[in-house]
C-alpha cells in the first residue's frame, strides 16, 4: 500500500518490519538556528532516515529579492534525492520535531517533483518516540544513489509575486496566510522587517491544522474549517517564506479538498518589493 498524505506511526512500523524499502526523511529546523536541526537529528532520529536541510536541500539560495526559502531548480533538486537513494515509486515519508511544519515542506516539493508515493508521519518523531519504539543516532551513512527521475507535477504550478499583485484586484483566488495570527495582523516582531499581509489574505496559522496530540485533526473537521475562509473560491496558500504554506496544502489534501496553489516566495519575498501593498489588523 501506497501513501502519499499522512501516514501513522504503527502503518509505518509495519513496513519497515516488512521490509518495505522506505526513504524517510527527518526534516528537523529551528528558524534563527540553522544548525540546531542536523544536530537534533544526531542526537535522534528514525531507524535509517536520512537529514534533510530546509537552507541547504529543500530551498535555493536567497539573493534578498526571492524569499527566504525560494524553490531550488527541478533539475536540482531531483540531483539531491539521488544522493538521498531515491528510487522511482519508493515510499517516502518525511517527520520533524515540529509539527510536520518543515516535514510538509518536503511532502510538497516531492509532489511537485511528481512523486506521489510521499507522506508525512503523522505526530512525528514525538509519536514514534511515545510508542517505544528504536532510535538512531549519529550521522547517515553514504547512500546508493537511486534512480529517480521527475516527473509532471502532481501539484498545481506554483504562483508568482506578479500573480498575487493581480489576484488582490481580481480576488480570483482567496490568498490563506499559514503565519501564526500575530504576525498575520502586523503586529511587531523579530521575523519580519515589515509586518502585515497581502491585501485581501486571510489567515488560517498552520498549527490550527493539528490537534492537541499533534497528529492532524480529522478529514471532515478540516474541510469545516476551510469552507468558510475560501468561501467557494481555489485558494492560493502563503506564509512567511512558501515552507508553513505547504502545511495548509496537506492539511487540504487530507480534507479532499481540491487542490491548492502555492506563492513560494511569501511574505519574504513580498516585502522584497517597497512599491507591494501592506495591510494591517485582522
Amino acid at each position: 500500500m501506497a501513501y502519499d498524505t499522512l501516514i501513522s506511526v504503527s502503518q509505518l512500523h509495519g513496513l519497515l518490519a516488512a521490509g518495505t524499502d522506505v526513504l524517510i526523511l527527518d526534516c528537523d529546523f529551528e528558524l534563527g538556528v540553522p544548525d540546531k536541526g542536523r544536530e537534533s537529528y544526531r542526537a535522534g532520529h528514525l531507524p535509517g532516515a536520512r537529514y534533510a536541510h530546509l537552507d541547504d536541500d529543500l530551498a535555493a539560495p536567497s539573493d534578498g529579492t526571492n524569499g527566504r526559502h525560494p524553490l531550488p531548480a527541478r533539475v536540482a533538486f531531483a540531483a539531491w534525492l539521488r544522493t538521498q537513494g531515491l528510487k522511482r515509486g519508493q515510499q517516502v515519508v518525511a517527520c520533524d520535531s515540529s509539527g510536520s511544519a518543515w516535514a510538509a515542506r518536503a511532502w510538497w516539493m516531492l509532489r511537485w517533483m511528481g512523486h506521489e508515493n510521499a507522506a508525512v508521519l503523522d505526530g512525528g518523531k514525538q509519536a514514534w518516540v511515545a510508542a517505544g519504539l528504536p532510535m538512531e543516532t549519529g550521522d547517515s551513512p553514504v547512500a546508493v544513489p537511486g534512480d529517480f527521475t521527475p516527473g509532471e507535477p502532481l501539484v498545481p504550478i506554483p504562483v508568482t509575486a506578479r500573480q498575487v499583485l493581480a489576484n488582490i484586484a481580481t480576488q480570483e483566488m482567496q490568498l490563506l496566510d499559514a503565519r501564526d495570527p500575530l504576525r498575520f495582523r502586523g503586529e511587531p516582531n523579530p521575523i519580519d522587517p515589515v509586518a502585515g499581509h497581502v491585501p485581501g489574505a486571510r489567515n488560517r496559522f498552520f498549527r490550527d491544522n493539528l490537534a492537541e496530540d499533534g497528529r492532524f485533526r480529522p478529514a471532515e473537521e478540516l474541510a469545516r474549517a476551510f469552507a468558510p475562509l475560501l468561501a467557494g473560491k481555489p485558494a492560493l496558500l502563503s506564509c512567511g517564506s512558501g515552507v508553513t504554506a505547504c502545511h495548509n496544502a496537506l492539511a487540504m489534501a487530507v480534507a479532499g479538498l481540491p487542490q491548492p496553489r502555492l506563492y513560494p516566495g511569501s511574505w519574504s519575498e513580498w516585502i522584497a518589493d517597497p512599491a507591494r501593498p501592506v495591510a494591517t489588523g485582522n
